[in-house]
Parts: structure tokens; C-alpha cells; sequence
């Protein structure tokens, strides 16, 4: 190709020549250098005389070199992808076959048995509660009546309070009501006046009196209780 451009120009090859034909070098490619390179020589060789066209063909014979091809690296391959490990299947278990079942062979001899199925239990539903009211309490029996104590009975012999002298000598006079406490054996526990003679020497004598009494218990059915009874004294001054 240089061969062919110092024929061309009858000169040896310029720093621009160089130039020029190093970038096509660089952009084209050593092929399509080639074929710009063949197509200039045909151009001259067409317009050169016969002399010169035979010279240029021993030159063009001579002096062609292909140049080199520089090596190109292969373009990279892209790794395979990495082989996925096929999923696990799952056992899938048979169900279990059911057990076979037996049937009891019922013997000549002996009569065969009767299940009788037990009554479902019924849960009992509770009644409603009903409201019974007011509890009205029976009727205590009355108690039996009271029988007071019994003091003017013949057999207690009991003694008449004594008329004090000095009220016989002024003539004192009266009736003295005392109210006496009588337990249930008979005895006076308690003496109290309930309304006075008027004289207090009457009162006393009376009130001294029945406290030796002895007295009949007061009785309510068939016990013997402790009661109160009133008991009157009288103290009256007679004439002989």
C-alpha cells in the first residue's frame, strides 16, 4: 500500500500521508483499508499510459502486505446458571387400612344376649321459684289461766295481825291492803303496802303479820309457779 502511493505521487510518502493513513488504520479496520487502497490503484492504473501500468503491476505484485489483524478477545461467556436442586417431594403416607373387624360367632348353646339401650337422662328444668310471701306464724296456744295464791284457807292457820295497843287506847282505825309475792313454795318473799290505813302503827302490824303466812302457790295448768296476791288487813276496834 505505501508502494502504491510513492508510484502515485512520484514522491516518497508525506507526514500527512502517514497521518491519514495511520487514523484509517486506527478507525476503519484493516479491511476496508484494502478495498480503498485497490480501488485507488485501479483509478491510476486507468488513467496512466500503458508503460507505466505494466511497472505499477509489478510494483502493486510485489509490494502488496496485508496487514496484521490484531487479535480480538473473545467476548466473554455468561456462566451458566448455578443447576437448582429439584424440590423435595413429601412422602405422602397411605391412610391405614381399618382393622378388620371380628364378628363374635354367637354359640348353639347359649341363647344369645339382648343389649337394651339405656334411657337418655333428661336434665331436669329447674321450676320457677314462686314466691311464697309472707310466713304468717301459727298461733301460740293461750297459756293456761293463771290460779293466784290462796292465803284464808282453814288448814294454814294462819295467825291475825295483832291491834297494836296505843292505836285500840286513840282509836285508830283502817283497812291496809298489802300486795304480797308468794314463791312457788308457799312463802312470802316480798311484803309491800299497796294502799295504807292511814295510821302507820296499823301498817306495820299488818305488814308483820303476813310475813309468817304461809300460803297455797299459785298454780298455772299443772306447775306450780311463783305469783303476786293481794291480801287486805283490817283493823276494826268492837265494842263488848
Amino acid at each position: 500500500m505505501f508502494v502504491a502511493e510513492e508510484f502515485m505521487y512520484g514522491l516518497g510518502p508525506t507526514p500527512a500521508v502517514a497521518r491519514h493513513a495511520a487514523r484509517w488504520q486506527r478507525r476503519a479496520g484493516s479491511w476496508l483499508a484494502v478495498v480503498l487502497a485497490h480501488g485507488v490503484v485501479v483509478a491510476l492504473v486507468l488513467s496512466i499510459s500503458p508503460q507505466a501500468r505494466q511497472a505499477l503491476d509489478q510494483v502493486i505484485q510485489a509490494s502488496l502486505i496485508l496487514p496484521q489483524s490484531l487479535p480480538v478477545a473473545p467476548p466473554e461467556q455468561p456462566k451458566p446458571p448455578a443447576p437448582q436442586s429439584p424440590p423435595k417431594r413429601q412422602r405422602v403416607l397411605p391412610p391405614p387400612r381399618p382393622a378388620p373387624v371380628l364378628a363374635a360367632v354367637p354359640r348353639a348353646d347359649a341363647a344369645p344376649e339382648s343389649f337394651v339401650a339405656a334411657p337418655a337422662l333428661v336434665e331436669p328444668t329447674p321450676a320457677a321459684a314462686v314466691d311464697p310471701g309472707p310466713v304468717i306464724a301459727a298461733p301460740a296456744a293461750p297459756p293456761a289461766p293463771l290460779v293466784p295464791p290462796v292465803f284464808n284457807a282453814n288448814y294454814l292457820e294462819n295467825p291475825v295481825p295483832q291491834y297494836p295497843p296505843a292505836s285500840r287506847r286513840m282509836g285508830e282505825e283502817g283497812r291496809v291492803m298489802l300486795r304480797v309475792y308468794v314463791s312457788a313454795k308457799g312463802r312470802a318473799e316480798r311484803v309491800e303496802i299497796k294502799t295504807s290505813s292511814g295510821f302507820d302503827r296499823l301498817d306495820r302490824a299488818a305488814m308483820d303479820a303476813v310475813q309468817d303466812w304461809r300460803f297455797v302457790p299459785a298454780r298455772r295448768g299443772d306447775e306450780v309457779v311463783a305469783a303476786w296476791v293481794l291480801v287486805p288487813v283490817s283493823f276494826v276496834m268492837r265494842v263488848s
